[in-house]
């Protein structure tokens, strides 16, 4: 194959993958109000996670021989559970209580800029730039706020605040600790999510109660396939490819997608205050991104937002 026929190729996958990652996992907060439609929502997730999280492991220890040190086990499954139960369990829960997947897809956007005041816990305290895009973000998930299914629920508005500052927080954590090495850290993430959704699922009181329709098995399905397994290796092969700048673009197109998606396929009717929010919320997501570009972390590959955007994985 010669270099111009290689690089056309190459430009495809990457082309392609991006699509994968910004479509897929824009989609994923629309498949997720699907999903509980009849399944509980941590139930449904720790049914997912440990279907998705077991098909990993295995694809990963087939191709590498080498399985987790004791350390990384314990470590993994940790991480998995605050990121999968405080991040997608409280989110699941969210549009469990009847809000707009758009809602809440904008509002998990703002995950960079926590992690980002997160990461000041370990002495990485936010630039000036960060400050603003801190601000400008608070903005606009107060905005948000106002919007009518949060006015309603104002529970799920608690919970999906909530929600994505204990994943960065969990993102911000495993970069300090002793983690598996390449997927297979994912892989026991995904474990360790599916052990806690469970426990936190039999707290919660939650049972399936007979058999949850097509349409309810085909988001769950989707959510594991495509949602998890495809999109994820899409991500992988972007940040092996791309600048990881362009790898974690996908935090500012999720939440876009999912508001089309919702709208357009979901019937979900969305009132002035998203129309505002959501370019807040974009904007400082831009601010954080922009900043970590200008301090050089980018150039770092152990150093990226790789696990500070909304992908629900």
């Amino acid at each position: 194959m010669s270099t111009s026929t290689r690089a056309s190729t190459d430009r495809r996958l990457i082309v392609l993958a991006l699509l994968t990652v910004y479509i897929v996992w824009g989609s994923t907060y629309l498949a997720i109000r699907f999903m509980v439609e009849d399944f509980p929502p941590l139930f449904g997730n720790a049914i997912r996670m440990i279907v998705a999280g077991s098909i990993l492991f295995w694809l990963v220890y087939r191709r590498t021989k080498r399985m987790p040190t004791a350390v990384e086990w314990r470590n993994g499954m940790a991480i998995g559970a605050l990121l999968f139960v405080g991040g997608l369990g409280l989110v699941s829960t969210t549009e469990d209580m009847g809000v707009g997947s758009g809602l809440v897809a904008t509002a998990i956007a703002m995950t960079p800029v926590w992690a980002s005041l997160a990461a000041g816990f370990f002495g990485q305290w936010p630039t000036r730039t960060e400050w603003l895009g801190l601000a400008v973000g608070l903005i606009g998930v107060g905005v948000l706020s106002r919007e009518g299914d949060f006015q309603s629920q104002p529970v799920g508005f608690v919970l999906v605040l909530i929600a994505p500052m204990l994943w960065a927080a969990g993102s911000v954590w495993s970069r300090h600790i002793t983690m598996a090495p390449g997927a297979m850290v994912n892989a026991l993430q995904m474990l360790g999510g599916a052990v806690g959704l469970t426990l936190a699922g039999l707290v919660r009181g939650e049972s399936i109660d007979g058999m949850p329709s097509a349409g309810s098995w085909l988001a769950l399905l989707y959510l594991i396939v495509p949602g998890s397994l495809l999109a994820f290796s899409a991500y992988g092969y972007l940040l092996r490819t791309v600048r990881p700048a362009l790898a974690t673009s996908y935090g500012y197109v999720n939440p876009i997608v999912a508001v089309v998606l919702g709208v357009w396929l979901g019937g979900e009717v969305i009132s002035g205050p998203l129309w505002i929010a959501l370019p807040l919320v974009v904007v400082a997501v831009v601010l954080i991104a922009g900043a970590h570009r200008v301090a050089g972390q980018f150039d770092d590959p152990s150093v990226t937002p790789e696990n500070e955007g909304p992908a629900t994985v």
